[in-house]
C-alpha cells in the first residue's frame, strides 16, 4: 500500500482540537480500537467518535493501516538512497516511486535532489535495485547508499505535538 498526499501546501493545513489530537493519540496505540471503547477515552459519544474518525479519514489527516517490521519479514536490509537528478525531479521521482521496494520517495534540497528508503532482503537484492533498476530510471546521475546498521528511533506520533 501506497500513502501519499497530493496537495502538502500550507493552505491544506487542517486544525486539530484537543478531542481530534486525544483520538489520533489513542489510534496510534491501537488503531484497531472499537469506538464503544475509544469514545470514553476522548470524551465523546460513539456516534461522535466514529463521525470524528471518519472525518479525519475523509480529510486525508489519518489513514489507519498495519505497520510491519521488515527486519521480521525477512527485509533485513535497509538504507537510505541520496539520488542526484540531471533532468527533470518530479519525473524522475514518479518513477522512482514505481520500485516496490523503495518505501519513501520524497523530494529534497540540498546535496541531493531526491531521499529514498529502500527495504531488501541482503546485500545482493539491494546491489539488484540500485544498479539495475534504480539508474537505469531515465534522469538518475547518481546514488549515495547510506546503509542502516541499526533503527534507534522510528516514531509515527507527530500528528498529536
Amino acid at each position: 500500500m501506497s500513502i501519499t498526499s497530493p496537495d502538502r501546501s500550507p493552505s491544506s493545513r487542517v486544525d486539530l482540537d484537543e478531542i481530534d489530537k486525544a483520538i489520533i493519540r489513542e489510534l496510534q496505540v491501537d488503531g484497531r480500537m472499537p469506538y464503544s471503547q475509544l469514545a470514553p477515552l476522548v470524551g465523546l459519544s460513539e456516534a461522535a467518535t466514529r463521525q470524528r474518525v471518519n472525518r479525519l479519514t475523509e480529510r486525508g489527516v489519518v489513514s489507519i493501516v498495519a505497520v510491519t517490521d521488515p527486519i521480521a519479514l525477512g527485509y533485513g536490509y535497509q538504507a537510505m538512497l541520496g539520488i542526484n537528478v540531471e533532468s527533470d525531479i518530479t519525473a524522475t521521482a514518479e518513477k522512482l516511486s514505481q520500485i516496490n521496494e523503495l518505501e519513501y520517495v520524497v523530494i529534497t534540497t540540498g546535496r541531493h535532489d531526491i531521499l529514498a528508503e529502500v527495504v531488501c532482503t541482503d546485500a545482493e537484492h539491494l546491489l539488484e535495485v540500485i544498479d539495475t533498476r534504480i539508474r537505469s530510471v531515465s534522469g538518475v546521475r547518481n546514488v549515495e547508499t547510506l546503509t542502516y546498521l541499526r533503527i534507534v528511533k522510528q516514531s509515527y506520533d507527530w500528528g498529536t505535538m
